[in-house]
C-alpha cells in the first residue's frame, strides 16, 4: 500500500501529520487542512476553502479595521474552526498579513480570533509572508528545477533561480530563491495590492485613463524599490501566486469555469497578461462579473491585480509567468510539519 493509499484509507504514514493552515489577507480568508509528509516531500489536501471577507476594507484610508469587516471575518472563521475540529487536525497555525499589519486596532482582531479559534493569529512581517509563499510555491519543484511532483510542468520543469510574486489585497511580496535545498535568498514586501490600488485610484466604472495612469505610477514606484533591493533579473522563472494571478490565467486559458487543476502550473505569456489586463480595465463591473471564472469578491479589484502582474512582467522582461495554486497557505502547512523554519 502506498502512502496515498494509506491516506485514502483513513490512516497516515508514521512520518505524516494532519495540519490546519489559515491565511487571513486583506481580501480573503482561506483554510487548508492537509496531510503533510516531510519525509516523502508530499502534501495531500484534505479540505481547501476560500471566502472573500474583505478584512482590509477601508484600512488604507482609515488605518483601522472596520467593525463590519471584523464581523464578516470572525463569522467565516467560526465555520473554519468547526471544519478543523471535524477533520481532527493535530496542529493549527493562522497567519494574518497586510491589512492587520496596517491597522491601529489589530489587537481587537487578535482577541476575536483567539476567542473563536482557540489559537492566536500571527501577524507576519512582509518578509515572513514572502518566505512562506516561496516555500508553498516551490516545495513541489524537482531538484534544480528538474520537474514537479505529481506530473511535472508542461514544457519542462521550472528553472531556478525563481522569483515568486504573491499579489495580495494590500501588498505584493517578492522573493528570489535558488530552488529546493537553497530556499529563499532575498525577499521584499511592497504596499501595492489589488484592494489598495482600487480604493486609491480605480473609482470609475470602468476606470478612466487618468485613474489607470495614477495607479501605474504607484506600481512603478514600488517596482523601483524592488529593482533596487532584489537582483530580479537573475531570476529565470517568474512564479505568480494568489487570486489575481490565477483569475488572469483562467481568463487567458479561456476556461468555461474556474478549474484549479488546469490553472496550477499553467504558463501564461506576457502578451496574454497584457491583453487580459487591458480588457479588464476597459470593462464595467457588470461585464467583469459576467465572466464565468470570476469570483464575485474579485469583480471590483481584479483590474488592479492584473495591472500589477502586467507591470511586473513588462518592467523585468519576463516572457511568461508560471501560475501556482499553491502559495502561502501551503507554506504554512509545511511549517507545521517542520518543512519551513518558524
Amino acid at each position: 500500500m502506498t502512502a496515498a493509499d494509506e491516506i485514502r484509507a483513513g490512516g497516515l504514514p508514521a512520518s505524516a501529520i494532519r495540519v490546519a493552515a489559515i491565511d487571513c489577507g486583506t481580501n480573503s480568508l482561506r483554510l487548508l487542512v492537509a496531510d503533510v509528509d516531510p519525509v516523502a516531500g508530499r502534501l495531500t489536501d484534505v479540505d481547501r476553502r476560500m471566502e472573500i471577507v474583505r478584512l482590509g476594507q477601508g484600512v488604507d484610508a482609515t488605518g483601522r479595521l472596520a467593525p463590519a469587516a471584523l464581523d464578516r471575518t470572525l463569522r467565516v472563521l467560526a465555520g473554519y474552526a468547526g471544519i478543523i475540529a471535524g477533520r481532527s487536525a493535530a496542529a493549527v497555525r493562522m497567519v494574518a498579513t497586510s491589512a492587520t499589519r496596517d491597522a491601529a486596532n489589530s489587537a481587537e482582531f487578535i482577541q476575536g480570533v483567539t476567542r473563536v479559534l482557540g489559537v492566536a493569529p500571527e501577524v507576519l512581517s512582509g518578509d515572513e509572508e514572502a518566505r512562506l509563499s516561496f516555500t508553498g510555491a516551490t516545495a513541489e519543484f524537482g531538484v534544480a528545477g528538474g520537474g514537479v511532483a505529481g506530473g511535472g510542468v508542461a514544457g519542462g520543469g521550472p528553472r531556478p533561480p525563481y522569483l515568486v510574486m504573491d499579489i495580495g489585497g494590500g501588498s505584493t511580496e517578492f522573493v528570489l530563491g535558488g530552488g529546493p535545498g537553497s530556499g529563499p535568498v532575498s525577499a521584499l514586501s511592497v504596499d501595492i495590492g489589488c484592494v489598495r490600488l482600487t480604493e486609491r485610484y480605480l473609482h470609475a466604472d470602468p476606470p478612466t485613463a487618468a485613474e489607470i495612469a495614477a495607479a501605474g505610477q504607484d506600481i512603478g514606484a514600488a517596482l523601483d524599490r524592488v529593482a533596487g533591493t532584489l537582483p530580479v533579473r537573475a531570476a529565470r522563472t517568474l512564479v505568480g501566486l494568489a487570486g489575481s494571478v490565477t483569475t488572469v490565467a483562467a481568463l487567458a486559458l479561456g476556461l468555461a469555469q474556474y478549474d484549479a487543476a488546469r490553472i496550477h502550473h499553467a504558463r501564461v505569456s506576457a502578451r496574454q497578461v497584457t491583453g487580459q489586463a487591458r480588457r479588464l480595465l476597459g470593462q464595467t463591473r457588470e461585464q467583469r462579473a459576467s465572466q464565468p471564472v470570476m469570483h464575485p469578491g474579485r469583480v471590483d479589484v481584479i483590474g488592479g491585480g492584473a495591472m500589477i502582474l502586467d507591470e511586473v512582467m513588462r518592467r523585468f522582461g519576463f516572457a511568461e509567468v508560471l501560475v501556482s495554486e499553491h502559495d502561502i497557505l501551503d507554506g504554512i502547512a509545511w511549517s507545521l510539519a517542520g518543512g519551513e523554519p518558524r
